[in-house]
């Protein structure tokens, strides 16, 4: 969560990273989604962060008419997107994949360096059942991937594309898939992405020692 104007400027450089600034998109991906779709994608992100950064930082009365207006934009940009995705949930180094239905209960918590496709529903296993996924670390996320009620995902986990999970997998640095899910393949969130939060944390420690020569 952001809690200072440095974990907003952190959140907003991982999910950068994370994101690959849009300009090293797979040619294929290029011809399949026009560059404004990336763009879209990434202001989303960049907004999101803005919001949770008032929200979290910004509480006095001074700052409301910014954050009612930035509400007003998260919503207007989250519905012409198709994403219902709360502030707070997601940690550093989130990357959406596509614009397209994405929708995550507001009670959910999923860590850095999730990346995310679309056709995802995060939710309650029941309308009247409070208790939400808590998912780890370096998660990967595949297309039309349903995960829901009161179950944890470990770190280092990729979840394959439609997948149904509805129980909790602990064991780190695997693949899951399947209707129910279950453990497919060793291989973890290495093989599908990269771990931007790592990433910018050795770039600022090299630069602080660099500093101190």
């Amino acid at each position: 969560m952001i809690t200072s104007r440095e974990d907003y400027e952190f959140y907003l450089e991982a999910d950068k990273i994370a994101l690959n600034n849009i300009e090293n998109i797979p040619f294929l991906e290029k011809d399949l989604y026009p560059l404004k779709y990336f763009q879209d994608v990434y202001k989303f992100q960049r907004l999101l962060r803005k919001l949770e950064y008032y929200l979290n930082c910004k509480k006095s009365i001074f700052y409301k008419p910014l954050r009612v207006y930035l509400r007003w934009s998260f919503a207007r940009l989250s519905q012409r997107l198709g994403f219902v995705i709360h502030p707070n949930v997601f940690g550093p180094g989130l990357s959406i994949a596509y614009p397209g239905s994405i929708i995550v209960n507001i009670d959910a918590r999923v860590g850095e360096n999730c990346r995310i496709h679309n056709n995802v529903h995060i939710a309650t296993s029941t309308y009247f059942e409070s208790s939400v996924p808590h998912i780890g670390d370096n998660v990967f996320i595949g297309p039309g991937a349903v995960i829901v009620g009161d179950i944890r995902i470990a770190d280092n986990i990729a979840i394959g594309a439609n997948s149904f999970v509805n129980k909790s997998f602990l064991e780190e640095g695997i693949t899951i898939a399947g209707a129910p899910a279950r453990k497919i393949s060793d291989k973890d969130f290495d093989s599908c992405y990269r771990r931007s939060t790592e990433i910018l944390r050795a770039r600022i420690q090299n630069q602080t020692a660099s500093s101190k020569l």
